[in-house]
């Protein structure tokens, strides 16, 4: 597995070793011991998500306060930019965030670790992500972080509106949302 370093430094996309030949391809998605012995990461994932968008929705910035939740995000078809938010309030990168093309030709995956809101927009006609968490799904701990807000700076790849429901829409700028410590 190759590693390589985002902007942030904590965020990391994850380039698997693939076999191919006539035949088609097959590479390890998840490794708990490469994994550990790439990145010095050790995490038990607890949760699987799949998710299926059209072209242009854009899902997010989420994030859980009670339970912080690190991903591990692959596209198993299509192709969406992906962003990573820091809020780790001590952290030297906190408001930054990280962007990057995550797509299921390149069979990359991101690092997100807890600490971090997270979203994507869909590039592709439509596009399947999987991501695994460390910790559970809990509503009454999630929170949404402003995905236009104008001191993140974000630079989405849009042409007019995303699609997104209205618990994403009315997302929290940085300076009310809840961070970490």
């Amino acid at each position: 597995m190759k590693v390589i370093r985002t902007d942030i430094p904590d965020v990391l996309i994850l380039e698997p070793k693939v076999f191919g030949d006539q035949r088609g391809w097959f590479f390890e998605s998840y490794n708990r011991r490469a994994l550990r012995e790439a990145t010095g990461i050790d995490v038990e994932f607890v949760q699987d998500n799949h998710s299926h968008s059209a072209k242009n929705v854009l899902r997010g910035l989420h994030y859980q306060i009670g339970q912080p939740q690190g991903k591990l995000v692959r596209v198993v078809a299509g192709e969406i930019w992906d962003v990573a938010v820091d809020l780790r309030r001590g952290s030297p990168s906190f408001g930054k965030w990280a962007g990057f093309t995550l797509s299921a030709e390149a069979k990359c995956a991101a690092w997100v670790p807890a600490g971090f809101a997270h979203g994507f927009l869909v590039v592709s006609e439509l596009a399947e992500v999987q991501y695994k968490t460390t910790d559970y799904y809990a509503p009454e701990h999630e929170r949404v972080l402003l995905w236009n807000d104008p001191a993140l700076g974000i630079q989405w790849p849009l042409a007019g509106e995303p699609a997104m429901n209205e618990r994403d829409r009315r997302g929290a700028p940085l300076a009310q949302a809840e961070t970490y410590a």
